[in-house]
């Protein structure tokens, strides 16, 4: 019955949306009516309104959807949505301030010469618009209108014409900052945390282990991480339309003719290109470079570019005006004041200290009140003329309430379709296709594309979504990262928008087009154009990089970083190191027996020891490195052979599993049956399960008797290797502490040396009966100055001390001058077995500290080098199986 319940689902959205009902009312309408309708039949036919539910009742699952609804709003984490109206808000501003317009004229003018150089101009401004506005229906409209007049006139073939304005105008969809990234975003953060769970019960059930290594997760994505992520396939998808307007230009020279350049490539001519240009590309590195360089948020940089696009706008519909630039001028006047202030300033007013930082302040208030004038003086402008930001917050408005209300059904209508067993349903027919990861993936993405032919990409985005990526994303033998799905996603959903019968692209240059041009013709057109689509899909499936390596990179470099003992970044680690060891291995085992046969008698502490067993212990950490190679090596050797067996038995215990989740459900069912009028059909009931009973124990007969061995045996394999690596992790780790801290010591001789002259100025002024102020300032001067230097502990304590001393209620300066006496005499003390160690021994420590550095002692540093993080975000940016530990 639940199925029944689930088609009834189905049908009654599909009729609601076929009829022309709204969509945003359809999905919930559809979920509430079905899920009423499943409760009055259970309670009318079986005596229990749960009785036709896969999971639960009527009253969770309504409660459960109204649960997602509500989190689209209030959870604190899904603030990503917040980006939606500041992006839409910027795209229709420069729309309506003929940004576009300027855009098309002129590098119409600039390529025009070329052959096919006026398809080449639309589409490189169609992807600059994606950039700055991502409004698809905006920018097909613009172009059509400038564009498509000329193309014709300069006996450009209507199809191609009408095709590369049509697709251009949908680069917005893939090209950040996307509407359609967000909600993927947001869709993929929920659907992570359902694959991870999924991915945990598998390897429960595979291996009987209750806890799941961290390695083996399910990593989450973020708005940022999808715009990082679509950057590069975005610009792969520019080329592939440039070089197939080129080629066809090429071969058809008479369908995509040169245009002859109206004007002289003058003065005035790159002014004016400059003028249309620079702005909206200063914006995209505003919004764009602010997400990648790690400084905004997307959400910020929504802000920046709403903020961007109202100044744009100024100069813009005040053209040929007086003081039009006025506005635009002193904004860039203030970020400029405010970037130099803020670099060499210290700006923060609670901390203010000194008649220096009060006039960076100062500066950095005038100059934050300038910039906030000049978007007020902007909007002003924006206001009275055309009344154009009336008209742009109502499209905002408007656009921003029908993806946050199609947000909110498509909460409700996932609920329902999981409440009938749907996901249940999906999740058995994917796994049941031959071919593993990859069959399900391209049944996804054909279902997807096919939808694409009849719903809108925001309905593909919030229906389907939830319920395809938890399946795919739990799946371990891709271990596909969510940034690469949902990029994945938004390229297939593109061409939605070019796909007949409801190719909204094709509707929106429909409503602009000349007669001349008919539907056929635009049809024609955009075939090529979404095989271009389809092929910019594969090569991104094949290469996962192009998706991945962008985030990572941006990540591993930014300032919060994972550190070097993150376990998802060990084996790239490894790997770095082992490559470093084989090229200049020769060099840090020479180093490590130069300090082998000194004499670390001096060093104080007992740390010579532990210098000593600290080599023996970068030595052992070469050779378990070189053993848990060889141990990976092995296991690679024995996994082709392994593998199939693996596969085999996985499925038949996967269809152990179903068969169990049947069996337990006929018995809820036999549970709910009431009356003694009943008993024949319990008993056919209990006949049924144990049919299912028997039938579970012959799939289980299936496993070779030969099976346990085999596993065994492969588990022995990477056992070793995981033994192998957490050994070498360990030496690793004892190899470098006592050395760094040894090298340190003795880097900071001139350090400390130096700390002579101000621990005399502050005792001098204690004894002169100076203010306490006073030396406390050159007290806290000093402890900042020995907090960063290796071996001034001691040192560091007494002065602590003193400050301590003066701090008190009642200062106490004979305290203090005890303290700085103390501390004097550590300093003594410090340079006293400082000065009894050799140079050789200090530059052979410190040259040693500099090749363990950067090799075995990775794991030890807080955040990896430029270097170190590059080699692992290119290791990352692959999918690597592990199948074979589940």
């Amino acid at each position: 019955m639940e199925l029944l319940f689930l088609a009834i689902l189905l049908l009654l959205m599909a009729i609601a949306l076929g009829s022309g009902y709204p969509v945003a009312f359809a999905l919930p309408g559809a979920s509430i009516a079905t899920i009423a309708l499943a409760a009055g039949t259970g309670h009318f036919l079986a005596g229990d309104v749960d009785a036709f539910f896969h999971q639960d009742g009527p009253s969770q699952w309504l409660s459960a959807g109204v649960t997602n609804l509500r989190g689209v709003y209030w959870e604190v984490e899904r603030d990503t949505l917040i980006a939606i109206p500041l992006f839409i808000f910027m795209g229709i501003m420069l729309q309506r301030s003929k940004i576009a317009e300027d855009l098309l004229i002129t590098m119409a003018q600039l390529f025009g010469a070329v052959p096919g150089g006026l398809g080449i101009s639309v589409v490189f401004v169609g992807a600059l618009l994606a950039a700055t506005t991502g409004i698809v229906g905006a920018t097909v409209v613009a172009m059509g209108l400038i564009s498509l007049p000329a193309m014709l006139r300069n006996n450009y073939s209507k199809s191609l014409a009408s095709g590369t304005i049509a697709a251009s105008g949908t680069l917005g969809q893939i090209i950040p900052p996307s509407i359609v990234l967000i909600i993927l975003a947001d869709q993929l953060a929920s659907a992570s945390d359902q694959a991870s769970t999924l991915r945990k019960t598998l390897y429960k059930d595979a291996t009987g282990e209750i806890q799941m290594p961290s390695v083996f997760d399910v990593t989450s994505t973020s708005a940022g991480e999808m715009f990082l992520g679509a950057l590069i396939p975005g610009l792969v998808l520019v080329a592939l339309y440039m070089l197939y307007i080129l080629v066809y230009a090429h071969f058809k020279p008479n369908a995509a003719p040169a245009v002859p350049r109206e004007g002289a490539l003058d003065r005035a001519f790159f002014f004016k290109l400059g003028l249309a240009l620079i702005p909206p590309l200063a914006l995209i590195f505003l919004v764009l470079g602010s997400i990648l360089t790690g400084v905004a948020t997307v959400n910020q940089a929504g802000a920046i570019g709403a903020a961007g696009a109202l100044l744009m706008s100024s100069y813009r519909l005040t053209e040929g005006k007086r003081g039009s630039f006025l506005p635009a001028i002193l904004a860039l006047l203030s970020i400029i004041a405010i970037a130099v202030v803020t670099t060499r300033f210290d700006t923060n007013i609670k901390s203010e200290a000194g008649a220096e930082n009060s006039l960076g302040i100062t500066i950095a208030l005038i100059a934050s009140a300038t910039l906030v004038l000049s978007l007020i003086w902007s909007a002003w402008r924006a206001y009275w003329i055309d009344d154009t930001l009336k008209g742009v917050m109502i499209e905002t408005a408007k656009a921003t309430s029908l993806v946050f209300i199609i947000l909110l059904g498509a909460a409700m209508l996932t609920a329902a379709f999981r409440a009938f067993g749907g996901e249940e349903l999906v999740r058995g027919f994917l796994d049941s296709l031959p071919g593993g990861f990859w069959s399900k993936f391209a049944v996804v993405m054909l279902v997807i594309f096919l939808l694409g032919f009849f719903l809108d990409f925001i309905e593909i985005a919030v229906v389907v979504v939830p319920i395809v990526a938890p399946i795919l994303l739990s799946d371990p033998s891709a271990n596909i990262t969510a940034v690469w799905l949902g990029v994945m996603i938004g390229l297939n959903i593109q061409t939605s928008f070019l796909t007949p019968p409801f190719g909204f692209a094709l509707f929106y240059l429909r409503g602009v087009a000349p007669a001349i041009v008919r539907t056929v013709d635009m049809y024609k057109g955009v075939i090529a154009f979404i095989l271009l689509q389809v092929g910019a899909l594969l090569i991104v499936a094949n290469f996962p990089p192009l998706v991945n390596y962008l985030p990572n990179r941006v990540s591993f470099l930014s300032d919060t970083a994972p550190p070097p003992r993150n376990p998802k970044l060990q084996m790239c680690l490894e790997d770095y190191v082992g490559e470093r060891l084989e090229r200049d291995g020769a060099v840090l085992q020479s180093r490590l027996d130069a300090v082998g046969a000194l004499d670390l008698a001096a060093l104080p502490d007992g740390l010579g020891e532990e210098v000593g067993e600290s080599l023996g212990r970068a030595n052992e950490a070469i050779t378990l490195l070189g053993d848990a190679t060889a141990a990976a090596k092995a296991v690679a050797e024995a996994t082709p052979a392994y593998r199939p067996q693996h596969l085999e038995v996985r499925d038949i215990e996967e269809r152990v599993r179903a068969v169990a989740s049947e069996i337990e459900e006929r018995r809820t069912a036999l549970s709910r049956i009431r009356g003694e009028d009943k008993d024949e059909e319990r008993e056919a009931r209990r006949a049924t399960i144990e049919a299912l009973d028997a039938r579970q124990q012959e799939i289980a007969a299936e496993i070779p008797e030969s099976w346990t061995e085999i596993r065994a045996e492969f588990v022995k394999l990477t056992k070793a290797e995981d033994l192998a690596r957490t050994q070498y992790r360990r030496a690793a780790d004892d190899a470098y502490g006592a050395i760094a801290e040894a090298a340190g010591m003795l880097a900071s001789t001139d350090a400390i040396t130096a700390t002579g002259e101000p621990l005399d100025e502050i005792l001098s002024s204690l004894d002169g009966g100076s203010e306490p102020a006073d030396a406390r300032a050159a007290i806290a001067a000093l402890e900042a100055t020995l907090s960063d230097m290796a071996g001034g502990d001691s040192i560091l304590s007494n002065v602590s001390d003193a400050r301590r001393a003066l701090d008190a209620e009642e200062p106490d300066a004979v305290a203090a001058i005890a303290a700085i006496e103390a501390a004097r005499q550590s300093r003594t003390d410090a340079l006293a077995w400082r000065g009894s160690i050799e140079p050789d021994t200090t530059v052979a420590l410190i040259d040693l500290e500099t090749s363990l550095r950067d090799t075995l002692g990775i794991r030890s540093q807080q955040r990896m080098n430029r270097e170190q993080a590059l080699h692992v975000a290119a290791c990352n940016s692959g999918h690597t199986d592990v199948s074979l530990n589940f």
